[in-house]
């Protein structure tokens, strides 16, 4: 590689945007494991006119250049919600794509941050991309499968790039895979033979009621996980925007609710897995590419899905019933997905310190076989 000076350039047109998205088809296509993000689906994700996460938050993208060539690539962002426990806001960094390169890697982090002192925060920390309630972590172990819809992958050498600058574990973000064709191990599967408790009645989505359904799963997620590290709630604008985008995906077999005398209580969400249906399709939908993936979600199927979403209300969270809810909604979520031909559930993603969690994941029989990392340093006064 060249020795001349690495360029950081900010993006400012849809022609420079355009590059920033495009850039990781160039870096990642000959990783065997890499999933081509759809196009259409990036620029989305980017516009602030058609993401509500820009009401609370502003980002910068810069793209790093050398010799004219683009070899990275990365975001910084403030969000108004974002605290810490100690009040402070931190900045964040995400959609970090980069050559494996010392110098590329170093002008793009140390862009992200000066930006975020030049905002009086206090340290950096990512990638999210662009929220916590987005793609979030680096992948760090398990670098051999392709990476579930809506969970990020990345090159063995950027872990130990970040590293390198000075960046430090925040926390670990584990996802674990589920092998349906195997029986349920013997503790989960006494629980969930003995009938409901008292009360407590589970039902399917209601596809007609889609947009208050959604409405009261992101309600329980708010008060479930606000105790959480890390933990940003979701708007309401975010809960119209989201109902809107997971339309498509969401299978009423596939999205359970717990109610308690009639009060909504807890949930689970399992979506078919979007990046098996278009792995080969490099991004674009067009002019084939729609027709493969209505068919490939809706007439042939796909084999793999994950659970992004699940919680208990806090109130009964702590208590015995909070603690068995979650398998019975668990449960029924494995009956729904063996019958539409789905062998393999990834529950992602979870705390490494969120132990109940884990606990939930290991009595069901799954195994932890990715770690994402959220790395994080104190920018300098």
């Amino acid at each position: 590689m060249s020795s001349s000076t690495v360029e950081v350039v900010p993006v400012s047109g849809r022609a420079e945007l355009e590059r920033f998205i495009r850039l990781p088809h160039a870096l990642s296509r000959t990783d065997p494991a890499w999933v081509p993000p759809l196009l259409m689906e990036r620029r989305a994700a980017l516009s602030a006119k058609r993401n509500p996460w820009f009401r609370h938050g502003e980002a910068a993208f810069w793209i790093a250049r050398r010799d004219g060539r683009d070899l990275g690539r990365i975001s910084a962002q403030d969000d108004q919600l974002v605290r810490d426990p100690d009040g402070t806001r931190p900045a964040h960094f995400g959609l970090l794509a980069a050559a494996d390169n010392h110098e590329v890697f170093a002008a793009l982090l140390t862009t992200a941050e000066r930006w975020g002192k030049a905002r009086g925060l206090n340290r950096l920390r990512g990638p999210f991309s662009l929220s916590i309630n987005d793609q979030t972590g680096l992948l760090v172990s398990g670098f051999e499968t392709p990476p579930m819809l809506m969970m990020p992958h990345d090159p063995p050498y950027a872990g130990p790039r970040l590293e390198a600058l000075g960046y430090r574990k925040a926390r670990d973000l584990l996802a674990y895979l589920c092998d349906l064709s195997l029986p349920m191990p013997t503790a989960a599967a006494r629980i969930v033979a003995r009938p409901l408790p008292d009360g407590v009645v589970l039902r399917p989505l209601r596809r007609r009621a889609l947009r208050e359904e959604i409405a009261t799963m992101l309600g329980i997620f708010n008060d479930a996980w606000s105790g959480n590290w890390g933990f940003v709630p979701f708007t309401a604008e975010e809960v119209a925007h989201l109902a809107a985008e997971l339309r498509p995906l969401l299978n009423e077999r596939l999205v359970w609710f717990a109610e308690l005398a009639g009060r909504p209580v807890a949930f689970a969400v399992c979506l078919p897995n979007l990046n098996e249906a278009i792995r080969d399709l490099s991004g674009r939908l067009l002019p084939f590419g729609w027709a493969r993936l209505l068919w490939r979600l809706k007439v042939a199927g796909v084999a793999t899905a994950r659970v992004p979403l699940m919680g208990v209300r806090r109130d009964i969270g702590a208590g015995l019933l909070g603690r068995v809810l979650p398998l019975f909604l668990v449960e029924a979520l494995r009956r729904e997905a063996l019958a539409l031909g789905i062998g393999q559930i990834e529950m992602s993603w979870v705390l490494e310190d969120n132990l109940p969690m884990r606990h939930l994941a290991e009595t069901l029989g799954a195994k932890s076989y990715k770690t994402y990392r959220v790395y994080e340093k104190d920018l300098a006064k």
